[in-house]
């Protein structure tokens, strides 16, 4: 069960740095990958895929993320691999994108990035407050049946959302 206390605590305290708190320097690819793996809350799995320089040109061809200024990358680029990062876990790079599209019709990365964090930090909490340290083996077992089925459930009305906010030529690609 000290596996579950030490998880709960990272749910609660790890979070991505504050946007004042972002390198405001541009960064090379390489000091962008290692960044990010600081940025990302702490939480890794075992099979959770590690961001390749591959990776985020893929990103920057497929329109998620801005090119970078000649082989730097700055805070903009950073706020946006935040999010990406953890929005690939549970969403196709295209579903990706119209998120992120339409975030970005409403406000500017900073503020996007902002709303991300609140949204991240609210989600994480309640997520750790289902957790009890002192639960039995079974207790734990039909909180993941729980939370996977919630996790499902989420997933299809989050793919729906996107497939109605999604333009129609988007759709008909």
């Amino acid at each position: 069960m000290d596996k579950i206390k030490e998880f709960k605590e990272q749910l609660t305290a790890a979070r991505p740095e504050d946007w004042e708190q972002i390198p405001d320097i541009d960064l090379y690819m390489d000091q962008v990958i290692s960044y990010m793996t600081r940025q990302h809350i702490g939480l890794e799995l075992e099979n959770e895929e590690t961001l390749t320089s591959a990776m985020i040109n893929n990103y920057i061809k497929s329109g998620l993320l801005p090119r970078a200024k000649g082989k730097k990358y700055n805070r903009e680029h950073i706020g946006y691999l935040t999010a990406i990062c953890l929005l690939k876990q549970v969403l196709s790079v295209g579903e990706t994108g119209v998120l992120l599209n339409n975030q970005m019709e409403h406000r500017d990365i900073e503020d996007f990035y902002h709303n991300y964090k609140v949204t991240l930090d609210n989600e994480f909490n309640l997520v750790a407050e289902e957790l009890k340290v002192d639960a039995s083996e079974e207790e734990l077992a039909q909180l993941a049946l729980k939370m996977a089925v919630s996790s499902y459930a989420q997933m299809l009305a989050c793919k729906k959302i996107l497939q109605a906010i999604t333009p129609e030529k988007e759709q008909e690609k």
